[in-house]
């Protein structure tokens, strides 16, 4: 029998970073020596205080459901954590916590889009942001930007691609997969641009605590009370946290699309882990001191990494401000013949690095800019050098 299945679930692009991760892990159980730069994730364990307070929530038996949009006490701890950092006062009932940072966008994506609303987002971009918006009925809308001005975009960008249609902004800094760092007036330039058109800011800020070369994290939602009401500010423990794997995400927004979302998360998934809820508890209200010890090891990594990319013939980048990833720009190889392989795209050179010197990227193509390939420095320093030493011996025999 020929199934009739759905159309929209048939549009749904599977994760580039999810396939290359895989053919790398492949060729490592198959033995093969594969230094892997594609990880979104920190590659140090969860702290200690908060694994404990995971094992303690098991053993006091806090293994029950709990209310589907997250515990009163983790509400309150975020509460506390959004006004000590990021200088902004919520209530409770303006908090929802989810299965992670994504699960939050989706909420809020379904909570404020109907059919046919347009949502702009920049080139490079975070890879589901386009599937989600389709998901949620929106019409994904992109807007390109470039190396030479940090990947960042302004009012004036906006202002050419907004249409009677245009709902949100999706704003993500630091950003993935660039490590851009919006400053406090170009986030306030940005914000003046939404509160003047009436339209929403999603504010992706999972990178928060990853900030580089003095520079701070502003929450745009804190520049008034304006771009208060109209942001949905979106977190969660997994980067800055070393919490991939316990899927806590959060989100702040006016009471109104707090309660929309989680309307929706009760009927779709009911609460987030219990477990992971009381030690997220422990990672917001206790010491953060383990949070800036990763946060000092990825800035060395960046710097080892970004100087020794700068330093190969036909490769180069921006030095990020943020996040763990560098976008490494491999254009000017294209058209050129590599042990034996064409380049033309992102993907070839992925497929040239992983193939012939073993190091695995994930190719632009699937952040919507296919002139770079994203490596990721949330691995060890040695990985590092290694790694980049083989490209290095790999192009330097063109």
């Amino acid at each position: 029998m020929d199934m009739q299945l759905s159309v929209k679930g048939k549009s749904i692009e599977p994760s580039v970073t999810l396939a290359i991760t895989a053919k790398a892990n492949a060729m490592k159980k198959a033995g093969e020596n594969v230094i892997s730069f594609s990880a979104g994730e920190p590659d140090f364990n969860t702290p200690e205080n908060i694994q404990n307070a995971g094992i303690e929530a098991i053993k006091s038996g806090f293994t029950k459901y709990t209310p589907a949009s997250g515990t009163p006490e983790l509400k309150e701890a975020i509460c506390n954590k959004l006004k000590r950092d990021n200088n902004l006062d919520f209530k409770s009932s303006e908090i929802i916590v989810s299965n992670g940072g994504k699960h939050s966008l989706y909420n809020a994506l379904m909570a404020i889009l109907n059919p046919g609303d347009e949502v702009i987002f920049s080139i490079p971009y975070w890879v589901s942001y386009p599937e989600l918006i389709m998901i949620a009925g929106g019409e994904p809308v992109m807007l390109k930007t470039n190396e030479n001005q940090e990947f960042k975009f302004n009012s004036s960008d906006l202002d050419k691609l907004k249409t009677n249609k245009t709902k949100a902004v999706i704003l993500n800094s630091p950003n993935n997969p660039t490590g851009s760092v919006y400053t406090r007036e170009e986030l306030q330039d940005i914000a003046d641009w939404a509160v003047k058109n009436n339209i929403f800011i999603i504010s992706d800020e999972l990178y928060e605590k990853l900030v580089y070369d003095g520079l701070e994290h502003v929450s745009i939602a804190s520049l008034n009370d304006d771009i208060k009401k109209l942001t949905i500010t979106v977190n969660g423990m997994a980067k800055a946290y070393a919490m991939t794997g316990w899927r806590i995400g959060y989100a702040a927004a006016d009471e109104k699309i707090i309660k929309i979302m989680s309307n929706i998360q009760s009927h779709t998934t009911s609460n987030p882990n219990s477990i992971a809820q009381y030690a997220s508890i422990e990672g917001l209200s206790g010491s953060q001191d383990s949070i800036m010890a990763m946060k000092g090891e990825f800035d060395k990594r960046r710097k080892i990494m970004a100087d020794l990319i700068n330093s190969i013939d036909g490769i180069s980048c921006m030095v990020p401000k943020g996040a763990f990833y560098i976008m490494l720009n491999s254009s000017q190889l294209y058209g050129q013949e590599i042990e034996g392989m064409k380049i033309d795209s992102s993907v070839d050179f992925a497929n040239l690095l992983l193939d012939k010197c073993k190091v695995a990227v994930v190719p632009g193509v699937a952040f919507g800019d296919d002139d770079y390939v994203r490596l990721s420095y949330a691995t060890s320093s040695e990985n590092i050098n290694e790694g980049l030493s083989r490209i290095k011996e790999l192009l330097g025999s063109k």
